[in-house]
């Protein structure tokens, strides 16, 4: 039986942040996706896998962005890559979760930055303070920059499921990454690609007693 629901931050409760990377990509003559190329290249270690394990200040991370942007082809200053992050939320997921408080345990698992420096993110980025009332829908919330582990680690989503007391079989997680997904069914979780947010709202009824609709 299902007792909680894991929820991404970016991409899912709020619109992905791959679409204002792109816009940006555009609008300065880069190579589509190139901005999620950086991110992906050297995973683990890079830029960006640092600052979200909160193991870089901002002005560590900005000047590593770009050397490393600049080492495949197109230099970009992590700060204006950090500025593109904020997404909209999507009012039919905070419906969801109206429905589920109280019902089951909810809990956002988001990889983010903590506040840092003359650039004011009101808390963090991927669940920043302009989206208070939504995070108090949540029963916990468990982020990479606080815990030093981030997703796709298999310890991020043990961890949570500590701090959430339940089993991985007791979970449902959505995520707008396959990437992400792949370690938590790995351990049990059933779990969710958020591409179409009503697509995925649909899946997740289906794993749950409680009806959605």
């Amino acid at each position: 039986m299902i007792k909680a629901v894991f929820w991404d931050f970016g991409g899912v409760i709020t619109s992905s942040p791959f679409e204002s990377f792109n816009r940006f990509e555009k609008e300065n003559d880069l190579p589509k996706d190139f901005l999620r190329s950086v991110n992906s290249t050297n995973p683990d270690f890079n830029a960006w896998a640092k600052l979200e394990r909160n193991e870089v200040n901002l002005e560590q991370f900005d000047k590593l962005f770009e050397i490393e942007s600049k080492n495949l082809g197109h230099a970009v200053k992590g700060k204006d890559v950090i500025a593109l992050l904020r997404g909209q939320i999507r009012p039919e997921m905070i419906v969801t979760l109206k429905k589920i408080k109280g019902n089951l345990i909810q809990a956002c698992l988001t990889n983010n930055i903590q506040s840092m420096g003359e650039m004011d993110f009101e808390g963090n980025v991927s669940a920043s303070g302009k989206h208070e009332e939504v995070m108090e829908l949540f029963d916990f919330v468990f982020e990479s920059s606080k815990e030093n582990v981030r997703k796709p680690d298999p310890e991020f989503y043990v961890r949570a499921c500590e701090r959430g007391n339940v089993n991985p079989d007791e979970v449902v997680f959505l995520d707008d990454l396959g990437i992400n997904l792949k370690p938590a069914k790995a351990l049990g979780m059933k779990t969710i690609k958020v591409v179409k947010p009503q697509e995925a709202l649909l899946e997740l009824n289906s794993y749950l007693e409680i009806d959605l609709n």
